[in-house]
């Protein structure tokens, strides 16, 4: 399945969002499809994340993310291999600190569908407007 760039990155920024709503982060099923099974995160906690089950687990109850993404880039790294790196803004972050973030996530297209491989969270200082 090749896609030109346009069509990668929309395609892309599409599941990046649709996972910060709240019908598809309570879904055990939708997670499940989104995430590989070897799935790995660095939050922007510091936490790593390495167990698919109980990150889906954790998902179920947690708060609804109010969130937005900007300056979205997508790059294919190799036939079925892309990387998307973005700026997130959580809404109703009470911490100042942990507001906004730098998101870099490794998809891979396995059977059909894009999976998440890795995704990184890194806290960082409001940007200069």
């Amino acid at each position: 399945m090749k896609m030109h760039n346009t069509s990668l990155e929309q395609e892309l920024r599409r599941i990046e969002e649709s996972h910060l709503r709240p019908e598809v982060r309570h879904s055990a099923a939708a997670m499940a499809d989104l995430l590989a099974d070897d799935f790995v995160e660095f939050g922007s906690s510091g936490t790593i994340y390495t167990d698919k089950q109980k990150i889906i687990e954790s998902l179920q109850d947690s708060p609804p993310l109010r969130a937005s993404l900007s300056d979205f880039q997508a790059k294919l790294l190799g036939p079925d291999v892309a990387l998307t790196t973005y700026r997130l803004v959580k809404h109703n972050e009470s911490r100042p600190h942990m507001k906004h973030s730098l998101r870099s996530s490794v998809w891979k297209l396995m059977d059909g569908r894009w999976q998440l491989v890795f995704h990184q969270g890194t806290p960082t200082a409001v940007p200069d407007e």
